[in-house]
């Protein structure tokens, strides 16, 4: 009895069992969905005292703008930050079950979560779902060992790197961090780079736009720079749109006359609005 029970279980993890009902469907004629394209620009890099993140603040739905102030720089703990490109909701869900995981371990250990047990959580989480979570990650923090940029693909596969750039518009955003990343930069220096590189997602990108979003890492905390700067501002409307009247002239008119009390007797009693 109890072994037909857990073989009943089904087993954790992503479900296959439609992957052969999919395939007929598709040999039977059914159109599948389409996917639908994601655009965004992230990057973050190491500086002197630590880490800067930046990222782009579109939300895209193929060609449409669904939002143009999103927030893509997500907490994960009080030392580490993870900007996340792909599908929205997996971006947002995976780094909000990270972060729960990370604040259960701190409590359990009892001292500060090093960045590359965020980068193990993570990449055994999207490596277990092979990809069907649509998540990459630039996932930056500061331990006990200095500042950490971990570059984490959708698959699984991780890079610690001094500077990355992910997303739509991430060839725009290493050209920039190839050209001009130092070792040992400062602060003002370091956001200049990330805000530059993040701009040139923006202007050479169409799934990225709007502003800049910074978050700068040290050992002394993290400052979360909410809209940085307005990269794409709204111009100012130089025309006026308002005409005269009689401006359109009227080339005919008919005047019908209506008698209400026929078109009130056809409406039925229930549909007719209390006038009383």
């Amino acid at each position: 009895m109890l072994t037909d029970l857990a073989r009943d279980i089904p087993a954790p993890g992503f479900n296959f069992e439609n992957c052969r009902r999919n395939a007929n469907l598709l040999k039977d004629g059914f159109v599948a969905p389409k996917v639908i394209k994601t655009g965004t620009t992230i990057c973050g890099i190491v500086f002197k005292d630590g880490v800067i993140l930046g990222a782009d603040t579109r939300a895209t739905e193929g060609p449409i703008v669904a939002d143009k102030n999103c927030e893509k720089i997500h907490f994960l703990a009080k030392n580490m930050y993870c900007c996340g490109a792909g599908t929205a909701a997996d971006t947002e869900m995976t780094t909000q079950l990270i972060s729960s995981n990370l604040e259960l371990h701190r409590l359990n250990t009892g001292r500060t979560v090093p960045v590359v047990v965020a980068c193990k959580m993570l990449k055994q989480m999207l490596f277990r779902y092979q990809g069907h979570i649509s998540a990459a990650l630039v996932l930056g923090g500061v331990d006990n060992s200095g500042g950490h940029i971990h570059q984490i693909h959708p698959h699984g596969s991780t890079d610690q790197l001094p500077f990355c750039t992910m997303g739509s518009g991430s060839l725009a955003a290493i050209s920039v961090f190839e050209s001009r990343w130092e070792k040992d930069m400062d602060e003002e220096e370091g956001k200049k780079l990330v805000r530059d590189a993040i701009a040139a997602g923006v202007f050479n990108d169409l799934g990225s736009g709007s502003n800049i979003d910074l978050c700068v890492i040290t050992k002394d905390g993290a400052k979360y720079l909410r809209t940085y700067e307005e990269a794409n501002k709204k111009g100012v409307r130089a025309l006026s749109y308002d005409y005269k009247r009689g401006t359109t002239a009227v080339l005919d008119s008919k005047v019908f006359k209506l008698d209400i009390t026929e078109s009130v007797r056809l409406i039925p009693e229930e549909e007719r609005m209390d006038t009383a």
